[in-house]
């Protein structure tokens, strides 16, 4: 890779700023001053130093957030506030994307990443890779309608999901619950629910194939995942 590339993808600055850098002598590569930023290092073998600091170049970058309500599953947007808003600006030049959404007044677990291959994966409705969520629901659920879930339900555009498995936490006026569905359609967990009758009050997604949602992250934040967190990620069928 051409080291211009090379540091820019990793925010060091425009292809330009690194050309300057380099004909200051701030480029080092094994232990020499490169002052063509153009020329090509093999990432994995060569060391490069910027202004005295190792490089670790990384092609893919892995996060996962505990999505806050009020900000939208979109890599930009003009009125809204965006999950990429969250972010510092060291991970602005991975040009990172949430692999799939929340809708808006839903919290929880999102990965954002720039593996497209990866989210291709988790997000293939071939996959059919589950994802769980808590909610609180207006209503008393009842093992009826764990049934059925557990056989699909109609939807009020006459879709018919896959099964689903419910769990009740709780059960009253308002209950609390979990559900783990194997796609993705619009609004899918509040539209089950209103399909028996009853409302979701709030909702989180706390796991998504072999990951679940890390409980230390306070809603908002975010952190790298894991080598054994990345290899889960990618346990897809």
């Amino acid at each position: 890779m051409r080291l211009d590339k090379l540091l820019s993808n990793m925010g060091y600055g425009t292809r330009k700023d690194i050309k300057k850098f380099a004909k200051d002598g701030l480029i080092v590569v094994d232990g020499k001053i490169v002052k063509d930023s153009s020329q090509h290092v093999e990432t994995e073998e060569q060391q490069v130093e910027f202004d005295g600091e190792i490089v670790r170049y990384r092609e893919f970058v892995y996060l996962m957030l505990n999505k806050p309500q009020g900000v939208i599953s979109a890599t930009e947007d003009l009125v809204e506030r965006t999950v990429i808003d969250l972010l510092d600006q060291e991970y602005i030049p991975f040009e990172v994307f949430p692999v799939g959404r929340l809708d808006k007044d839903t919290e929880g677990l999102l990965i954002l990443s720039n593996d497209g291959k990866m989210a291709h994966e988790l997000l293939s409705p071939r996959k059919h890779v589950p994802k769980t969520y808590y909610a609180d629901v207006e209503g008393i659920v009842t093992s009826e309608d764990v049934l059925a879930f557990s056989k699909g339900v109609q939807l009020d555009d006459g879709y018919t999901t896959l099964p689903a498995h419910l769990v009740i936490l709780q059960s009253g006026e308002l209950s609390k619950i979990e559900l783990t569905i194997h796609e993705g359609k619009f609004h899918q967990v509040k539209r089950m629910f209103q399909a028996v009758g009853k409302k979701v009050k709030y909702l989180k997604r706390i796991k998504m194939g072999n990951l679940s949602l890390d409980p230390a992250l306070s809603l908002g934040e975010y952190r790298e995942l894991r080598e054994e967190e990345i290899s889960l990620l990618k346990m897809v069928e």
